[in-house]
Formats: C-alpha cells, sequence, structure tokens
C-alpha cells in the first residue's frame, strides 16, 4: 500500500506542476536552443556565447528534441535530445569525440544497427528552476542531483525536472525503435540515477570532457525492470502525455 501511494505521489507531484513538451516544429526547436544557450554557453561557458542567443551544433539536424514545462509560469524550464544515425556516414557525438573512452568492446555503437541506437545528450535546466539551496551546487545545470541532501527515502526531494528530463529521452527513444542508448555523464549523475533505478552501465575510465565525463550504456529492458515502483508510474504518464501530443500532432497534419 505505502508502494501504491508512494507512485502516485511522484507522479501526480509531477504532472500537478510540469509537463513534457516534444518539440517538432521550428518554433519549439528554437526555444530548446535558447535553453541550451543560457546553461551551455552564457551559465557554464562550455560553448562560446552566439549573437543569436541559441546553441546549436551539427548533430541538431539527426535529433530529436524535447523540454519539460513549468505549467504555473508557462514557460519552459530544461530541455533534452537524442541523436540518432540514420544516414550512411552520420555518428553519434560519443563516436565522434570519446570513441577511445569506451573500453567495452561488446557495447560499441559500431557493432550494433545504425537505425537502433541514440545518445541522450545535451540535458540542460535553467537557473531559475534550480533555485533551491539543494540544487546550487556545480552540475545541477546538467542534471546531477546532490548526494549529500537526497537519499532514496527522501524521493519526494528529487528535483523531478532532471529526473523527468532521462523519462522524456527513454520515452522518445523506445517509441524510436531504439535498443541501445548511450551517454557522456559525470560519473556522480550515473551514480544518482540509481536512487530511482535507472542503472546505466559503466563503459569505460572517465575522460576529460566538458568537466569529468565517462561513457555509459543503457537499453529499454534495462531501464524499464530496473525502476523503482513510484518512477515507473512517472514514466508511464510521461510516456501517455508525450503520445497523446504525437497523436494530436499527426491529426492536425
Amino acid at each position: 500500500m505505502k508502494a501504491n501511494s508512494d507512485a502516485q505521489n511522484i507522479a501526480s507531484h509531477f504532472t500537478q506542476f510540469l509537463q513534457p513538451v516534444f518539440a517538432d516544429s521550428p518554433e519549439l526547436k528554437n526555444e530548446v536552443f535558447k535553453i541550451r544557450h543560457n546553461v551551455y554557453c552564457e551559465e557554464l561557458g562550455f560553448e562560446p556565447v552566439r549573437h543569436d542567443g541559441m546553441e546549436t551544433d551539427e548533430f541538431d539536424q539527426q535529433s530529436l528534441f524535447a523540454m519539460i514545462k513549468h505549467k504555473p509560469s508557462d514557460n519552459f524550464a530544461s530541455c533534452v535530445r537524442i541523436v540518432r544515425t540514420l544516414n550512411e556516414g552520420e555518428l553519434l557525438p560519443i563516436e565522434k569525440y570519446c570513441a577511445a573512452a569506451i573500453e567495452n568492446p561488446a557495447l560499441d555503437p559500431k557493432n550494433f544497427n545504425r537505425n537502433e541506437i541514440c545518445e541522450i545528450s545535451r540535458l540542460a535546466v535553467r537557473s531559475e528552476f534550480r533555485r533551491r539551496r539543494t540544487d546550487q551546487f556545480k552540475g545541477s545545470a546538467t542534471g546531477v542531483i546532490s548526494e549529500h541532501n537526497y537519499s532514496e527515502k527522501e524521493l519526494r526531494c528529487f528535483p523531478f525536472i532532471a529526473i523527468g528530463l532521462y523519462m522524456v529521452a527513454a520515452s522518445m527513444a523506445i517509441d524510436s525503435g531504439i535498443k541501445h542508448v548511450y551517454v557522456m555523464m559525470e560519473p556522480r549523475l550515473a551514480r544518482s540515477m540509481k536512487f530511482v533505478g535507472i542503472k546505466f552501465e559503466p563503459l569505460g575510465t572517465p575522460v576529460e570532457y566538458h568537466g569529468t565525463r565517462g561513457p555509459y550504456y543503457i537499453n529499454p529492458d534495462i531501464f524499464l525492470s530496473n525502476l523503482t515502483p513510484g518512477f515507473r508510474a512517472l514514466y508511464d504518464a510521461i510516456h501517455d502525455d508525450l503520445a497523446k501530443q504525437l497523436i494530436a500532432t499527426a491529426t492536425e497534419n
């Protein structure tokens, strides 16, 4: 009974204040690029400031995008993308820039069908949605959960925006027929995700890439089978919302 109650509380808390948005129009994609510019260029300095206030790169043409909207303010709080390889010669960012970091040859992206792999990339959370004391630390802009402030018994305190982004990315990947997912992330972010049952498998030694980051792997079976009940309910709610948006878009077109 307690597990069912926790599950309902987590999903209802998210849906009360936050909504996933599939960014499939030029206007919505521009909102994604603005969030990325705010975080990656203006706040973190990972990329140079652009005159148009939008951060884009070569992988955007082969990506799917989504954001999370804060319902009370009607503002977009965060974004994420999944980079796919649909055409000959296309690579994932991890293959182009960090291939040497992958030390597990069995899970190297080149072993799998190109239309069945993707990379979770460019996750960003605007600073105005990280104003709590517990979210004011290095790494929170890209989704890290402070291990000093959160534990498995404090699920209600999790920053739902960051967790929601990974749920959104998972939903887009699974519905796109993706079977193998990669991400370059800080090791402490990988540990953070274990709190909710998202168990990324390390593929190699962390390297210096916008900070200390390591290559990680996950697939739909690992993802869905390890989620805690509350966050499985959250994933189901996010997936259903995105599915309705896609159906509505298809109907309009």
